[in-house]
């Protein structure tokens, strides 16, 4: 038996399964830059980097030497009471990193979902109003506020309600509802009726305390939202006093080419969160917002123990330096063309490629059908064949394969990720891929 095997037959004991999403029978050991060998030694180039929690790549020296020059200072003393000097240095260059020309404060947690809790903890408190709105398709994370503002699986919510009270879901403004010809703007304004029909009809505006979107979507299968129907809304939540939101956890830090990924539409957020790869992947998260949002709350409305403890910090500003220092933004842009230009020549190659849609490196790619139905079963195929092959990829929504490998990911890495990806679309064209073994479902 494989070491892959015998560590999950043991894990298998122990570990609830609702822990994890079903994908391949791999146990990671070790990883550095875009390459992770598993337990058996055998060596994968990372196409996920962590569900884009490692935009820095795995075990980045610089990272490495932060977090270990920091823990011989100070591995944790809690924030909840008392200051420290790395975390400070943060709070300052986070503040000054987040758009928007005006006072901004930070707070710490541990994970995207906490961050997205405060957010909805603030809006509230600043307004006093009650309403949420959130869009379909949506992951902003597993607490029961971040559950309840996501729309993007019934396991989400199945046997686990109520949910957070006065959340209002409405369409995410998904390509794949656009109309044969719809242009972008016909199409933001078709979505954006949609949007307002709860106002209209049992959702007063001066009851909603807070919108939060995704400008791109993650989970929800990497899809942007128009420029025009981003302008709507933020506008709509001028005209009534919401604050308006972004959840910047997954499509943040140079993921998509900017920065942030509202750097596409210029607005700038009342709030926004961050996770993820603010600390190359450790437990951190941060809320960014204007001073008079901020300051709505007293202690301890959102304090941690571990939020934003010195560790996390220090490999938080390292991040931030790889990040600037080897210009991971404009390289993410560069290179996510490169990846463009290989998917939309399968696409044209493939009747099976639907839409490609791909901003920096973070794409998502439709498999589909002969009659362009959404295809899971080859989808499944395709990503156990490319990991047969040598490479991590997953699938989204069932059928969308998510393209997001670590920012530092060299070209010829990718050219030999895409010879895989290239004969595994030509296996499926001539019917020689089958569905894996296994007793679980695959994927969301």
């Amino acid at each position: 038996m494989s070491n892959n095997k015998k560590i999950l037959a043991e894990e298998k004991r122990y570990l609830a399964d609702t822990s994890r999403v079903k994908y391949f029978d791999v146990v990671i050991d070790h990883g550095k830059g875009a390459t992770i060998t598993d337990a058996d030694g055998r060596d994968y180039i990372d196409l996920l980097a962590s569900a884009s929690a490692t935009n820095t790549g795995h075990s980045h020296p610089h990272v490495v030497a932060a977090i270990a020059e920091q823990a011989e200072k100070l591995i944790q003393y809690t924030p909840a009471y008392f200051a420290n000097t790395t975390t400070a240095k943060l709070t300052q260059r986070l503040a000054k990193l987040a758009p928007g020309q005006f006072e901004k404060q930070v707070v710490f947690g541990n994970s995207g979902s906490d961050a997205n809790d405060a957010i909805i903890k603030f809006a509230r408190a600043y307004t006093g109003r009650q309403y949420i709105v959130s869009f379909t398709g949506a992951y902003h994370g597993s607490t029961y506020g971040a559950i309840s503002i996501s729309g993007v699986s019934l396991n989400m919510t199945r046997k686990i309600g109520p949910l957070l009270p006065e959340v209002v879901k409405v369409p995410f403004p998904d390509q794949n509802q656009r109309l044969a010809n719809e242009s972008d703007d016909d199409f933001s304004e078709r979505l954006f009726k949609q949007f307002k029909l709860p106002f209209e009809t049992y959702l007063p505006a001066d009851d909603v305390a807070l919108v939060i979107i995704e400008p791109i979507q993650g989970d929800g299968g990497i899809v942007k939202a128009p420029q025009k129907y981003m302008d709507l809304v933020y506008q709509f939540t001028r005209d009534h006093g919401i604050v308006f939101a972004v959840d910047e956890v997954n499509q943040g830090l140079g993921r998509t080419g900017k920065l942030w990924s509202i750097d596409h539409f210029g607005i700038a957020p009342d709030l926004m969160s961050v996770g993820k790869s603010i600390a190359s992947g450790l437990p951190l998260s941060a809320v960014i917002g204007r001073r008079e949002i901020m300051a709505s709350l007293s202690a301890p409305a959102n304090v941690y123990t571990t939020a934003g403890n010195p560790v996390t910090a220090a490999a938080a500003m390292a991040t931030l330096d790889v990040i600037e220092t080897e210009q991971l933004v404009a390289r993410s842009e560069r290179m996510g063309n490169f990846a463009k230009v290989f998917f939309e020549k399968a696409a044209n190659r493939y009747d099976f490629i639907g839409n490609v849609r791909m901003y920096g490196l973070n794409g998502g790619i439709d498999i589909v059908d002969s009659q362009g139905q959404p295809d899971d079963e080859a989808t499944t195929k395709l990503i156990y064949r490319i990991f047969e092959l040598g490479a991590i990829m997953i699938s989204l929504r069932g059928n969308t394969l998510r393209f997001q490998p670590p920012l530092v990911i060299t070209q010829a890495a990718l050219e030999s990720a895409f010879t895989m990806i290239s004969q595994a679309f030509s296996e499926l064209e001539a019917g020689q891929l089958t569905l894996p073994e296994t007793d679980n479902h695959i994927g969301w």
